[in-house]
């Protein structure tokens, strides 16, 4: 294989080990919309205590705004950040990113849990869709079972304007969070007893299905009556919060506001106001002050409610999706930084014979280094909670990413690399700042050494027992250990036939003997205790495991009319949940299995 001046492979090894050749029509296709591979500002990777003596002089800025003056060395106290050499004028000449080298990572780390898709994991005190209060209620029923994990799916925001995306791995924004999210009921404000919108929000936990618009709509409604009458001090309070949150979140309401007026999609907004920058963006924001005022509140209203979920005694690990929708929020505040005309995905592999499209524009690599990696720093910084965890989605993208043009299939497709280096540092810098685990989710193609790559970083690798042949008893110690996920097959499914590839159904009976006949719950209790048995430093159940689901959260590569995918609710409300004595068996042999002594030392 090789790569060239712009970071694309000329072809790549599939799961087979059989070598692909990209198209050479992709490759140029590709290198038209990248930048020039030599231009722009380099970022130098500096240790804690390194001193480094450079080429030139420069001033020297810190990333909180202190400016050290003119140095000639770089000083070996630099705090852990990205800082800036600049010159007389001001310009950057280049990004210095202060980095650990390795996340934040207990040598005892060794806890169990239990993953949530939160849409559909609901309460009798839902809107008719799971939120941050059922996320709060779900973590104390696993902390007063011994757990001490609970990985949540993305918590990124779809653009609140109808229709609401469903898939939660496709936002308008990764950088803010759902205002889905809100248990209106908990706001401070809100009117007690239940009102006419909570009676017929509450009236839709009858249905199967989570329907987001009509949540959404009655939310809205219910939400800006709270927000028209916030009292003075709460007002100040989000004045406050507001200024720490600086620019960032005042682009995201400036792109709210003017959703709410010309449509989710700001590629068919009038032209004027398609770059954030123009003037008649600035004009058009100014005159819409008081929605962007009540959409800059709903974010500290999530954030107060996930603080609650915090302070239950569990470490949250958050979910971070590989990319965003085209028409959304960050693709619209940094469409300089992305390439149009193409979309990230992945090969043919076993898993997709016919390979996967996810419509999520990429980072141009070039570009992304040039602005000193500062957007993706932003999000992972707001994603990795002290205390907490982040799991990245297809974490393969932290080396390179499989770009398909547009009106191809991903047969069409090339690898285009990033400097993973530099990724990898970024993520371990904000691990180290947050105390917080990092998971990568590294399932499908990867690239020989990728995975030793995370190892030396001590970012969990994720092994299931879906794809992995050998025994979790000697699976490695510095993983992330679940049976599925939400786009594979329940172990429900397995069982009954109704969604059961044969190699996951054969790695199944090869650690519980043969399915056919048997209980779905006596099967799931079983594979979970040896689940636990694994070295893993986190070892995890699904939601749907737990209850008995046949059906998995997600399909991959079927369309909303094909399949109610991230829809479909658990059979059980969350306020039933400690009553349940299938999950409470299913818990007790992962948390069983977790007591038996680590068989393999790191």
């Amino acid at each position: 294989m090789s790569t060239d001046a712009w970071g694309i492979d000329d072809g790549w090894t599939d799961t087979s080990g059989a070598w692909r050749r990209a198209s050479s029509d992709t490759i140029a296709a590709i290198r038209a919309v990248m930048a020039d591979p030599t231009a722009g500002r380099p970022v130098w990777v500096v240790r804690p205590g390194e001193a480094r003596v450079l080429d030139a002089p420069g001033h020297l800025r810190l990333e909180d705004g202190t400016d050290l003056g003119r140095v000639r060395r770089l000083p070996p106290d630099l705090p852990l950040g990205l800082h800036d050499l600049v010159d007389e004028a001001g310009d950057r000449l280049a990004t210095v990113l202060v980095g650990p080298g390795r996340c934040h990572l207990p040598a005892d780390l060794r806890g169990w849990g239990v993953a949530v898709q939160v849409p559909t994991t609901r309460s009798r005190g839902s809107w008719g869709i799971g939120d941050l209060a059922d996320v709060r209620a779900v973590a104390g029923w696993l902390h007063d079972a011994g757990g001490r994990v609970l990985a949540l799916s993305p918590l990124h925001a779809p653009t609140p304007v109808l229709p609401i995306a469903t898939s939660p791995y496709f936002p308008s924004s990764r950088r803010w969070r759902s205002p889905l999210l809100i248990r209106v009921d908990e706001v401070p404000g809100a009117r007690q007893p239940a009102t006419a919108l909570a009676t017929r929000a509450r009236d839709r936990l009858a249905s199967s299905l989570v329907d987001r618009d009509a949540c959404w709509t009655d939310q809205r409604l219910a939400l800006h009556g709270i927000w028209s009458a916030l009292p003075d001090h709460e007002r100040d309070r989000l004045e406050r919060w507001r200024a720490d949150q600086g620019e960032a979140l005042e682009g995201w309401t400036r792109y709210c506001a003017l959703a709410e007026v010309h449509g989710p999609d700001w590629r068919s907004w009038p032209r004027p106001l398609r770059h954030p920058s123009a003037s008649a963006v600035e004009q058009a924001a100014a005159a819409l002050a008081p929605r962007r005022s009540f959409h800059a509140w709903l974010q500290l209203v999530v954030d107060d409610q996930l603080e609650a979920v915090r302070k239950v005694g569990v470490r949250v690990v958050q979910d971070l999706a590989i990319g965003v929708d085209p028409g959304g929020a960050d693709a619209w505040l940094w469409q300089d930084l992305l390439a149009t005309g193409f979309s990230i995905g992945a090969p043919p592999d076993d898993f997709a014979p016919n390979g996967q499209r996810w419509g999520l524009p990429p980072w141009v690599p070039v570009k992304l280094r040039d602005a000193g990696y500062r957007p993706l720093a932003d999000l992972l910084r707001a994603s990795l909670v002290a205390g907490g965890g982040l799991r990245i989605d297809h974490a393969m993208g932290l080396s390179r990413l499989f770009w398909i043009p547009d009106g191809g299939t991903p047969a069409d497709g090339a690898y285009v690399r990033f400097d993973g280096h530099h990724l990898l540092e970024l993520v371990a810098m904000e691990s180290a700042r947050a105390g917080a685990v990092v998971v990568g989710e590294d399932l499908g193609t990867v690239e020989r050494g990728f995975r030793e790559a995370l190892a030396a970083a001590a970012i969990l690798s994720t092994r299931l027992v879906w794809f992995e042949h050998d025994p979790p008893e000697s699976w490695p110690r510095q993983a992330f250990a679940m049976v599925t996920t939400h786009d594979l097959p329940t172990v429900a499914g397995v069982c009954t036939g109704v969604d059961s590839p044969a190699p996951m159904r054969a790695n199944l009976e090869h650690l519980v003997g043969p399915v056919a006949g048997r209980p779905t719950r006596s099967v799931a209790v079983e594979v979970h205790r040896r689940l636990g048995r694994s070295p893993a430093m986190l070892a995890l159940a699904t939601m749907e495991d737990l209850l008995g689901v046949v059906e998995r959260p997600n399909q991959p590569g079927t369309l909303t009319d094909e399949r109610p995918n991230w829809s479909v609710a658990l059979p059980v409300l969350v306020d039933d949940l400690a009553a349940d004595p299938e999950s409470a068996e299913i818990l007790a042999a992962l948390a069983e299995g977790r007591a038996v002594p680590d068989p393999a030392p790191s």
